[in-house]
């Protein structure tokens, strides 16, 4: 049995669906990321799993134990908010022996957890710090710090890097990756993030109207999309119907495709060495934008509108807006869509 199943959960407000059929197993020491455009579902789904929401229908079980309709504080679940939740009035060695001295733990015990806390945290410096003299990523490390050092057995995190800027969300993020591979916590992580999702999750669960789409590894998600809803979410992923498909490549299919915008080749003629499995189309550059690493270009083919992403080589001489290229794309790189 998983560590964490959840099976045909439910949940209405009044006549409006929030999510439906919800089926979920989640191993021992992983992470599972619920990603999903706004209002899919996901932080009504992650409350319901603490005990915060009830669910109309179905079961939640942790460990072997039936928690579906227990009170919070009796699943064994700790939870980090996107507002960081600490206490005010409290230094950081406060907040984070404040839920140990509540379970009247023994003072060598509280001390000996709180030290080891703060030192795998990096917050060494910091301990006797309000939280009004700590910064956003500060913040953030000591509300995960607070949830963990009561050792629960599914931690929750509910979008808890949104308020912070890039750089400091990237350095979070590979924290909480080199936390869970030290500690080896169990955790469910909700975020809209495509990326985040791809970086963190060992699972992914692509959530669309109160449902999920697909669930998978990272890899799984991003090369093999089940659905046009998940191709449209993760990867920006070009998504062409069956007539799209024929206007700009001369092809039928019987379903859509998608395309990575990295799986599409511009060249600046087609290539004598093009095989025959390689699909080759003629466009016009309409933009051009540098990324760092990468270029990525806009197309006209056949009056469809493509972007494509190539390795910014200082040897490469980037094409211009208005220039004719060539399209070459391996057919294995196609994917071929549900609706």
């Amino acid at each position: 049995m998983s560590f964490v199943s959840l099976r045909g959960l439910d949940k209405h407000f009044g006549q409006t669906a929030v999510f439906t059929g919800i089926d979920l197993d989640i191993e021992r020491g992983e992470m599972c990321v619920l990603v999903g455009p706004s209002g899919c579902g996901k932080t009504t789904l992650l409350r319901t799993v603490a005990g915060l929401a009830t669910q109309d229908s179905g079961t939640i079980t942790i460990a072997g134990r039936d928690v579906s309709r227990t009170a919070p504080q009796h699943r064994g679940v700790g939870m980090v908010f996107q507002n960081y939740a600490l206490f005010p009035n409290m230094n950081v060695e406060q907040n984070l022996s404040f839920g140990l001295e509540h379970q009247k733990r023994p003072k060598d015990e509280i001390r000996s957890r709180v030290a080891a806390m703060i030192e795998l945290m990096g917050l060494g410096q910091r301990a006797k710090a309000r939280p009004t003299a700590l910064s956003g990523g500060q913040k953030q490390r000591v509300a995960l710090a607070r949830a963990l050092i009561m050792q629960p057995q599914l931690l929750l995190l509910d979008e808890p890097m949104s308020a912070l800027d890039a750089k400091m969300r990237k350095r979070l993020r590979e924290d909480l990756k080199r936390l869970q591979a030290e500690i080896g916590f169990t955790a469910i992580f909700v975020t809209h993030d495509q990326e985040e999702a791809l970086v963190l999750g060992d699972r992914i669960a692509v959530m669309h109207e109160g449902r999920f789409s697909q669930v998978g590894t990272a890899s799984e998600i991003y090369n093999r999309p089940a659905s046009r809803a998940v191709a449209e979410f993760i990867g920006e992923f070009n998504v062409l119907d069956q007539a799209m498909v024929r206007a700009a490549f001369g092809r039928d299919t019987a379903k859509a495709w998608a395309l990575h915008p990295e799986s599409i080749a511009v060249e600046a003629a087609v290539p004598r060495d093009a095989a025959v499995d390689k699909i080759v189309a003629t466009a016009v550059v309409t933009d051009r934008k540098l990324l760092g690493s990468t270029v990525r270009y806009q197309l006209a083919v056949g009056g469809i509108n493509l972007k494509s992403d190539q390795l910014n080589k200082p040897s490469r001489a980037l094409f211009q807006p208005g220039q004719s290229v060539c399209l070459v794309i391996d057919r294995e790189d196609v994917r071929d869509l549900d609706s």
